[in-house]
């Protein structure tokens, strides 16, 4: 793939941000209270099988490289000799408890960004947010990720996920920048759901893991 710039005039969000953003305040706030009878079960069984909070929190990078705090219900055991601040789980991962498993197998223990979306750190679509240790030293080109909010899914999500090199994930963030639309997000959203339906990519594939650790780090060396 050819990594490219984003036109600076591409780079407005098409929809009006004022208008963008009341109704993704409305519809996660709505989202919240119909769903808050599920969060309280998945807290439950959360709490049950394993010591430790609800949640899982991380300082991400968000738009303007501006750092928050993102929820996620916890999916791992609660132990900080086994802690490894990285984004990426192998599906073998020991880390992983039994609940977590099915939790991350259907994305459910992405349900808490409803509540970043509210604060207004996230959007529902957008280029996934990364570790404050990535974005802090990002070149300028990867800068343009942050021109925008990060998403609870994304353009790179419904086109290969972890499957893919952290450039073809830029390339395909800077892509969305570009034709960011409510039409396109609606379609990302749509593709989004049939990816859940399917548990496609939500474990890195361990047999693609070398493959993509060189993709990425010749990508460094360049």
């Amino acid at each position: 793939m050819t990594l490219g710039t984003v036109d600076p005039v591409k780079r407005k969000n098409k929809v009006t941000g004022s208008i963008k953003r009341a109704f993704e305040f409305i519809a996660a706030l709505l989202m919240l209270v119909m769903l808050s009878p599920l969060f309280l079960v998945i807290a439950i069984l959360v709490k049950s099988e394993s010591k430790g909070p609800v949640f899982f929190t991380q300082m991400r990078g968000g738009k303007d490289n501006v750092h928050f705090l993102i929820y996620k219900f916890r999916t791992m055991a609660d132990d900080d000799s086994l802690r490894d601040d990285t984004i990426h789980v192998l599906e073998t991962d020991s880390r992983i408890t039994k609940v977590g498993y099915y939790l991350r197998k259907m994305s459910l223990d992405e349900l808490p960004q409803l509540i970043n979306i509210v604060k207004g750190d996230m959007s529902f679509v957008g280029p996934r947010p990364t570790l404050t240790s990535q974005t802090d030293s990002y070149t300028p080109y990867q800068m343009q990720r942050l021109l925008v909010k990060p998403g609870v899914t994304g353009w790179a999500q419904v086109r290969g996920r972890n499957s893919l090199s952290w450039n073809e994930k830029i390339e395909l963030d800077l892509e969305y920048i570009e034709r960011q639309s409510l039409r396109f997000d609606f379609y990302i959203l749509l593709q989004t759901v049939q990816k859940v339906f399917n548990s496609e990519g939500v474990f890195r594939d361990e047999s693609k893991q070398t493959e993509v650790k060189k993709k990425n780090q010749d990508a460094r060396d360049n």
